[in-house]
């Protein structure tokens, strides 16, 4: 639900917590996404994970039974999977089939950025050249 991935990184990372487990008795859990939330919400999450898993992003390897650790105090967010599991992951992800094959989302596709880099149009990047600057006013 990254910038690609909604596309245009929608408001969907207000996880609500599965019956199933509010049924059993839980009433938190940690919730990551890379999509973005709007205003507050309960609980524990993590949002803006880039890149995110549209593209290959760490989500999209995550599966159901890993273990993730989250540490507020070292400002770090790890998948406890082995490396060599890692690397079987990411050699057997197969890219989703693009959305739009022409126009405005074909070119967004291509040219937005992800989340940590501000889900700018690559071509509106200073490295691109000079601003037009400020018009004349008279």
């Amino acid at each position: 639900a990254g910038p690609q991935g909604g596309p245009g990184f929608p408001e969907w990372g207000m996880l609500p917590l599965p019956t199933a487990l509010v049924k059993q008795g839980y009433r938190d859990m940690l919730r990551i996404s890379d999509a973005r939330m709007s205003g507050t919400s309960y609980g524990a999450c993590v949002l803006h994970v880039a890149p995110e898993s549209f593209v290959g992003g760490p989500l999209a390897l995550l599966q159901t039974g890993d273990i993730v650790r989250l540490d507020l105090a070292n400002r770090s967010l790890d998948m406890l999977v082995d490396e060599a599991e890692l690397e079987r992951r990411r050699a057997a992800w197969t890219p989703p089939e693009p959305r739009f094959q022409r126009g405005y989302g074909w070119m967004f596709q291509r040219h937005v950025s992800q989340a940590d880099q501000g889900c700018d149009f690559d071509y509106l990047m200073s490295a691109h050249g000079e601003t037009a600057g400020e018009p004349d006013i008279f």
